[in-house]
């Protein structure tokens, strides 16, 4: 299983080092870096499930740091930490878009039920994958529901196989078509055109079909998860 990993952003070595090593007991990966200038792109490399930020990074300020993150469109949990604890600085830290805000001198235990409650919902809030019953050959996501024909369901379910890898026209052909010799590959590209029809906007479906020129196809976007009939 994949170990969250969080940001640590702070000038002080002291600080960075004992967070790095308590998050690292209760089952956490950590990057730490030192100057806000380069924590931007520490987030955009490493792409965390969170960070912690201090209010103050040397000279720069953590909550313009935090600005900036949100300014990218970027989601990630955010919990600030400061010695400062007016209820003016705490606004201003959680208006500039962070989650949550700790105060020095602060439990380690409560900064790690505090990070915990903000990846749940994280989680929460994360766009579902659509789910296809290759039984009944029905796509669903939310209000969206597609009834697939046999061999729309069975090339769909063979581009889920080998997701991500690239399928080539000649590759789709022999897995489905191979055994009928009264087929040509042109076959591939009317029932390509079909799946994507039912699949519509990608937004109803959460993924698409990509072609990739003189390669071949593959699912791009949150690909489905396949799921028994409920009985």
């Amino acid at each position: 299983m994949t170990r969250p990993r969080i940001l640590i952003v702070d000038d002080d070595p002291e600080i960075t080092s004992a967070l790095s090593r308590g998050l690292a007991l209760h089952g956490y990966d950590t990057i730490a870096t030192q100057r806000a200038d380069t924590a931007l792109d520490r987030l955009m490399e490493a792409t965390p499930d969170a960070a912690i930020i201090d209010v103050m990074i040397g000279a720069d300020s953590g909550i313009d740091l935090v600005r900036a993150i949100r300014g990218r469109g970027l989601t990630l949990p955010v919990v600030m930490l400061s010695a400062l604890s007016e209820v003016e600085d705490r606004a201003a830290g959680l208006e500039a878009g962070a989650d949550d805000y700790i105060v020095k001198p602060f439990s380690f235990d409560e900064l790690i039920a505090r990070l915990k409650v903000q990846e749940r919902r994280a989680e929460a809030a994360r766009p579902r994958p659509a789910s296809f019953d290759p039984i009944t050959r029905t796509l669903t996501l939310g209000p969206h529901s597609a009834q697939l024909t046999e061999r729309e369901g069975d090339l769909l379910n063979l581009l889920l196989d080998h997701a991500p890898e690239v399928l080539s026209r000649g590759q789709i052909f022999d897995a489905l078509w191979g055994a009928d010799g009264s087929s040509n590959e042109n076959i591939v590209d009317v029932y390509l055109g079909y799946l994507r029809k039912k699949l519509g906007a990608e937004e109803d479906f959460g993924f698409q079909i990509k072609t990739l020129r003189n390669k071949g196809f593959t699912l791009d976007g949150r690909i489905p998860l396949r799921s028994a009939p409920s009985s």
